[in-house]
C-alpha cells in the first residue's frame, strides 16, 4: 500500500521533469526552423509542424522562406554626375537548404548585414553607367536587371536569391526635368510638322496626277477632232434642229456657224460649213 502511494508522486515528479527539460515550437507554412544546440547550428532544416527541443541546451531559430520585400530610399548617381532620388523595392527569398549556413556566416539580421550593403554598392555601380534621362525611358528595365544580376554574384553564395529589383519612382533634378520636357515637346512638334509636310506632298502629288490626266484627256480630244469629224457633228446637230418645232436661223461664215433663235434673239453654236436657213 505504501509502495502504491509512492508511485503516484514519482510519476508526477517524472512528468514535471520531462516537461521542464522539453519545450516545443510551431513552424508555420512558409517558415524554416533551424535548431541551435550548445551554440552550434545543426544542418537539418525543419519545415512546417510542431517541433520539440530541450530549452536548457538548445534554441530553435525560425526564418521566413517566403518572398520578402525591402523598401529602400536611395540617392543614386548618373553618368553625367547628377544625384537622383529613387524609391526601390528589393524582392528576395532564402534558399531552404542554405538557411543553416546563412545563420552561421551572416546571422539572423542578414537584411541589414549583407543585403542592403550589397544593394547600395550594386545600384551605384550600375546607374553610374547610364544617363539620368535613361532612367525614365525603356532603359529602366535594363538597369533593374543589371542591379539584380550584380547583387546575385554575392548573395547567391550566401543562400539568398534576389528575385527582382524595382525602381518604383525616380525624382530628377528640376532643371533636368524641364530640359527633358522641352526636348519631348520639340520632338512632338517635329513629328507633327513631318506629318503635315507628308500630307502636303501627297496632296501635291494628287493634283499633279489630276492635272496630267486632264492634259492627256485634252490632248486625246484635240487629236481626234479633225475637220471631217466637226462637219459630221454639225450635220447631226442640223438633223436634230430640223425636228424642232421652233424656228431657227443658221448663219455660217465658213468657219463656225451660229444659230439664232428669232424669239429670244440669242445665239447657239452649231458646226456646219454651208450657209442656209431652215424655217419650220
Amino acid at each position: 500500500m505504501e509502495n502504491r502511494s509512492l508511485i503516484k508522486p514519482a510519476i508526477i515528479l517524472l512528468g514535471a521533469l520531462i516537461i521542464s527539460t522539453t519545450s516545443c515550437v510551431v513552424v508555420r507554412q512558409g517558415e524554416f526552423g533551424v535548431k541551435r544546440k550548445l551554440g552550434k547550428y545543426e544542418d537539418k532544416v525543419y519545415t512546417s509542424g510542431m517541433r520539440t527541443f530541450n530549452p536548457f541546451t538548445s534554441t530553435f531559430i525560425k526564418i521566413s522562406g517566403q518572398t520578402e520585400n525591402i523598401e529602400v530610399s536611395v540617392n543614386i548617381p548618373s553618368r553625367e554626375g547628377l544625384t537622383i532620388q529613387s524609391e526601390v523595392s528589393i524582392l528576395y527569398n532564402v534558399v531552404q537548404k542554405d538557411a543553416p549556413e546563412l545563420l552561421r556566416n551572416v546571422g539572423l539580421d542578414y537584411e541589414q548585414t549583407i543585403i542592403l550593403p550589397v544593394f547600395r554598392s550594386a545600384v551605384a555601380d550600375v546607374t553610374a553607367r547610364y544617363y539620368a534621362k535613361d532612367m525614365h525611358s525603356g532603359s529602366r528595365a535594363e538597369i533593374e536587371t543589371s542591379i539584380r544580376d550584380l547583387m546575385m554574384q554575392t548573395l547567391s553564395k550566401k543562400g539568398i536569391i534576389v528575385e527582382a529589383v524595382l525602381l518604383k519612382s525616380i525624382v530628377l533634378p528640376r532643371n533636368l526635368t524641364k530640359a527633358i520636357e522641352d526636348k519631348l515637346e520639340a520632338e512632338q512638334q517635329a513629328q507633327r510638322m513631318e506629318f503635315v509636310l507628308q500630307q502636303e506632298k501627297q496632296e501635291a502629288e494628287r493634283m499633279r496626277i489630276q492635272a496630267k490626266g486632264q492634259s492627256d484627256a485634252n490632248k486625246i480630244i484635240s487629236e481626234g477632232l479633225s475637220l471631217q469629224v466637226l462637219q459630221f457633228k454639225a450635220l447631226e446637230a442640223w438633223l436634230e434642229l430640223s425636228k424642232s418645232p421652233n424656228a431657227k436661223v443658221i448663219i455660217s461664215n465658213g468657219s463656225v456657224p451660229m444659230i439664232l433663235d428669232p424669239e429670244q434673239n440669242s445665239p447657239a453654236v452649231i458646226q456646219p460649213k454651208t450657209t442656209g436657213s431652215i424655217n419650220q
